[in-house]
């Protein structure tokens, strides 16, 4: 794989002020279903993650891990409590809000999400294509470095189709990458990975955390890899448990 490369200078961050925070949620809960079947699945909720700082959010399955990053990742919509991204408030947001705030932050999930009919190539070039200012040649560029980057350089023009599970999430990852987000939220990136691989990726997210100042915020059960965090977090039953580190 590809070592790292820095895309910026290293941002050394000083103590957070507000507009240091990448993530500010405030007493946030959370239902499914309707009537007797309705279940809270998060439990006021309070947590900060500044730009830069790499957080890992371990927990049982079933605990809320996913719908929290959801919601941060303003993909459903706040029942109660409130989540602010980059100093900008997700209750009662317009859609040019989320909007905007969405070509901000990265996204890996474990469904992939790949394009079926795209090449890994062109997937990736999707994320560059958020890029302002570059052309065609750059966003392709950008592709390219993301996917050496994890990787896949003999693997460029193969469909999803032809490639295996942990190929594809390597795609994903550099699929969000490519886009250079200021908030990146991860799903078991390394599920699907070699102990070898998955933590090449971890450390790729940490220096994008590092060279971008980017906030990282990755749901995980791996215990290899808790060592790069900067603080662990841990939720039950819907509730966020007192911060380790």
């Amino acid at each position: 794989m590809t070592k790292y490369i820095s895309l910026t200078n290293q941002v050394q961050l000083s103590t957070p002020s507000v507009q240091d925070y990448a993530v500010k949620v405030n007493e946030l809960s959370h239902w499914f279903g309707e009537g007797l079947n309705r279940r809270k699945v998060l439990d006021r909720i309070s947590m900060e993650i500044s730009l830069g700082e790499f957080v890992l959010l371990a927990g049982p399955s079933g605990c809320g891990k996913t719908t929290l990053l959801t919601l941060i990742g303003a993909l459903r919509r706040i029942e109660k409590g409130d989540i602010s991204i980059f100093g900008s408030k997700l209750l009662h947001s317009s859609r040019h809000t989320r909007q905007r705030l969405r070509r901000q932050i990265g996204m890996i999930f474990q469904g992939h999400n790949l394009l079926r009919c795209l090449t890994a190539e062109q997937n990736v070039q999707m994320g560059s294509d958020l890029l302002e200012g570059l052309s065609y040649s750059a966003r392709r560029d950008q592709a390219r470095f993301w996917l050496r980057s994890v990787g896949l350089e003999d693997h460029m023009h193969k469909l999803p189709h032809d490639l295996s599970g942990g190929q594809k999430q390597r795609v994903a990852i550099a699929r969000a990458l490519a886009a250079r987000p200021k908030l990146l939220l991860a799903d078991e990136p390394t599920a699907a990975l070699d102990s070898v691989t998955g933590r090449e990726i971890v450390d790729l997210l940490k220096g994008l955390a590092n060279d971008q100042s980017c906030a990282v915020l990755m749901v995980t059960h791996d215990q290899r890899i808790l060592d790069v965090a900067d603080r662990l977090l841990s939720m039950e039953d819907g509730k966020l448990l007192p911060s380790i580190g």
